[in-house]
Order: C-alpha cells, then sequence, then structure tokens
C-alpha cells in the first residue's frame, strides 16, 4: 500500500506541474518561492512543494498526507475562501459516501478529550494559527483553525450534562470544497483532529 501511496502523490506532483506554473502555483496555494520549491503553510508546519517532492516540516511525505497535500495544490483554485455561514460537511454535494466516516474520525474522535482541549485550547490555536471563536459558534467552547491557507475547520464543543452526552461538531469554511475534492475534504478533517489529539498528547 505504501508504494502504492508514492506512485499517486508521484502521478500527482507530476499533473500538479503539467497543469500549472510557478505563478499560478504561488497564487492558488498561496505561496511563497524559495529556490525551485513553493512554501506554505498546513496542518501546523511548513509545507514545501517541488517536481522533486512534497515535504511537511522536514519530512518527506509520500503517504495519505502526501496525497492530501498533493490534492490541495491540483484542485485549490484563484477564489478567495469565505468563512461565512459555516457549512456541515453533509451539506456540500457529493459528500454522502463519506460522511459516515467523517463523523467518526473527524468529530466523534474528540469526544473524549474534550476537557483536555479546553485545557489546552492556547497551544492548539498556536500550532494552527487559529482562534476562540464561542460567540459565532456557540457550545461550550469552539475554535477556528486553518489546516490549509483556503480550508478553515470550526469545531465546536459541548461537554455532557444531565440530559445530553458530550459531544463534537466540525463545520467548513463556506466554500471549501472549491479548494479540494469531497474525500479529500473529509481527510482534512481527519487528519486534523488527529494532530489535535497528538498535541495532547506531547
Amino acid at each position: 500500500m505504501a508504494d502504492n501511496y508514492t506512485k499517486l502523490v508521484r502521478n500527482n506532483l507530476e499533473e500538479i506541474y503539467k497543469k500549472r506554473n510557478t505563478e499560478e502555483l504561488l497564487q492558488c496555494l498561496p505561496g511563497k518561492q524559495e529556490g525551485e520549491s513553493i512554501l506554505f503553510p498546513a496542518f501546523g508546519e511548513i509545507c514545501r512543494i517541488s517536481p522533486r517532492g512534497i515535504f511537511l516540516g522536514e519530512e518527506k511525505q509520500e503517504s495519505v498526507i502526501g496525497i492530501l497535500l498533493s490534492l490541495y495544490a491540483l484542485h485549490t483554485g484563484a477564489e478567495e475562501p469565505i468563512l461565512m455561514p459555516l457549512k456541515s460537511f453533509k451539506d456540500f454535494p457529493g459528500s454522502a459516501p463519506y460522511a459516515g466516516a467523517f463523523v467518526s474520525h473527524t468529530q466523534n474522535v474528540l469526544i473524549s478529550h474534550v476537557p483536555e482541549i479546553k485545557k489546552n485550547m492556547d497551544i492548539i490555536l498556536e500550532k494552527f494559527k487559529g482562534y476562540e471563536n464561542t460567540d459565532n459558534a456557540g457550545g461550550d467552547a469552539a475554535f477556528t483553525l486553518w489546516p490549509l491557507p483556503k480550508i478553515a475547520l470550526t469545531y465546536i464543543f459541548y461537554e455532557a450534562d444531565e440530559d445530553f452526552p458530550a459531544s463534537v461538531t466540525c463545520l467548513y469554511s463556506n466554500n471549501a470544497s472549491l479548494f479540494m475534492p469531497m474525500d479529500g475534504l473529509a481527510d482534512v478533517g481527519e487528519y486534523t483532529s488527529a494532530e489535535i489529539i497528538r498535541l495532547l498528547k506531547m
């Protein structure tokens, strides 16, 4: 499977550089040029993309995250991101095949971590250059993260009470689907939630 992932990343890179020139990539990601590479923020790290490969931080990405980053570079357009009104994943056209996995791997996976997330919110917000926004989103706590430059996720956390169990809702920036195919958009949520959990364990 790892070999298949590597081939997919390489195929996507070839397609990116056939389809787009450097100036277009700089505008669409958006990013800045450093030698033959283009740098842009991704999942709290600096992503470096060039015909030679995709790196997140210092690590070359030839697995699922490499595919995700290459899909963003391949599909994102020149449009500006629109945050509001926030949009549920299930409300994006074509999301139905991925909706169950999204709920399980993006939202429900965080439920048991809600108290820790509230205590460590500053660390999470700093990592993802996010901000707290309880006023706009509701819940007992809420914040917006930017895992990719044009895709924002707003997480809303509800603590358990005598009537309802704890829950987590994740909403997307309004036009997020312009910048990533639907399976990749679901994976953005899953990977961001996994990174939140990883930060809590550091």
